[in-house]
């Protein structure tokens, strides 16, 4: 469907996107995930012909869009702050597109109507927007720039101005509408949870660059490198020196270390970097490859497992264990970790792999 091509910008004399590409499928809702100041939102608006590109360009079913303004794209635009019109009602916000392109009123309708539907929000038809939650409002937002039936829909972190537990029912809803009207979708966000409570597909932009991209599994099972497990909070990273090359052995504040790698394994004598994440830890398991023993210095209460965090020779980690009952602080505790479950990782600056 869309083919995003070698784009090229700068911002103040720097590279902000750099032969950035990619394609958004038929169905498919395609994150853009980053930093602020990665380059995500402008990203967007190049894509929907509000900003120009320095280089690459823009393909829909094979044609170049170079030539082709925004308002002839039929992509549909849905930003943070809404911009609904207050002096307008509920229809009216959600017409407003139709009107424009000078729909006819019968048709206009049917399509309020089933975009009212679509947000389960019929019985607000009549309601002035200023009278709505922020959780209302973005519904009207949403159903507004679904009601023109956009072949294409963006939208440019949509939930940010909301407090959490909203975005968080809003993103599982967001999830349904793009499910059930089956358009293909950009959304932008810095917000690691939302990509992958909404994405099919996660890009990862990074120095002016997608580093990564996949289904949000791929992240959490196989981030690319340190700066990659860093983003997402993914667990402890721990460094340490390779000590044996086959099986990966490193040694580590935490002791020695059996591991695994996605990429070819560090030589012996070199330094690499360690991801344990806290929810494969077991505690006290006899069978794990690597057993880490500590002294409990803290520990938060999760529903199903507790929080623990270990000094180990005067390192920290933290791990999440199922416990029968909570630790003593100041106790030690030993927690077990299979070789599969830790996972050497390339270095920061390495984007290869």
């Amino acid at each position: 469907m869309l083919t995003v091509k070698n784009i090229e910008k700068s911002y103040e004399g720097k590279p902000l996107l750099n032969q950035v590409s990619f394609e958004v499928e038929q169905n498919e809702t395609v994150c853009l995930l980053g930093p602020s100041g990665s380059g995500k939102s402008t990203l967007l608006r190049i894509i929907a012909g509000l900003e120009e590109a320095e280089g690459g360009d823009i393909f829909w079913k094979g044609n170049s869009l170079a030539q082709v303004p925004a308002h002839q794209r039929r992509f549909g635009l849905m930003f943070q702050d809404y911009a609904l019109f207050p002096h307008r009602d509920v229809t009216e916000n959600i017409a407003f597109g139709l009107r424009m392109q000078n729909v006819a009123q019968a048709e206009i309708k049917k399509r309020v109507d089933q975009a009212l539907a679509t947000i389960d929000m019929k019985s607000f038809a009549q309601r002035k927007v200023t009278e709505l939650s922020g959780g209302e409002q973005q519904r009207v937002a949403l159903a507004r720039a679904l009601a023109p039936d956009p072949r294409l829909l963006m939208l440019d972190e949509p939930l940010g101005a909301l407090d959490r537990t909203l975005r968080e029912q809003l993103s599982r809803e967001l999830r349904r509408i793009l499910r059930e009207t089956r358009v293909p979708a950009i959304y932008v966000t810095h917000d690691q949870e939302e990509a992958y409570a909404i994405a099919d597909r996660l890009l990862l932009l990074h120095d002016g660059i997608i580093l990564q991209s996949g289904r949000p599994h791929t992240f959490y099972h196989h981030p690319r490198n340190v700066w990659v497990a860093r983003f997402f909070g993914l667990g402890n990273l721990i460094e340490g020196t390779v000590i044996e090359r086959s099986p990966l052995v490193v040694e580590t504040p935490l002791g020695q270390i059996q591991a695994a790698c996605d990429q070819n394994a560090p030589d012996k004598g070199q330094q690499t970097t360690l991801l344990f994440r806290p929810a494969q830890a077991q505690a006290d398991h006899p069978q794990a490859e690597n057993r880490i023993t500590g002294r409990v210095i803290d520990q938060v209460f999760q529903g199903e497992t507790y929080r623990i965090t270990l000094e180990v020779n005067r390192a920290v980690a933290f791990f999440h264990v199922l416990l029968d009952e909570p630790a003593e602080i100041g106790a030690d505790l030993t927690v077990g970790y299979n070789a599969e479950d830790v996972l050497c990782l390339a270095k920061e600056g390495d984007n290869n792999g």
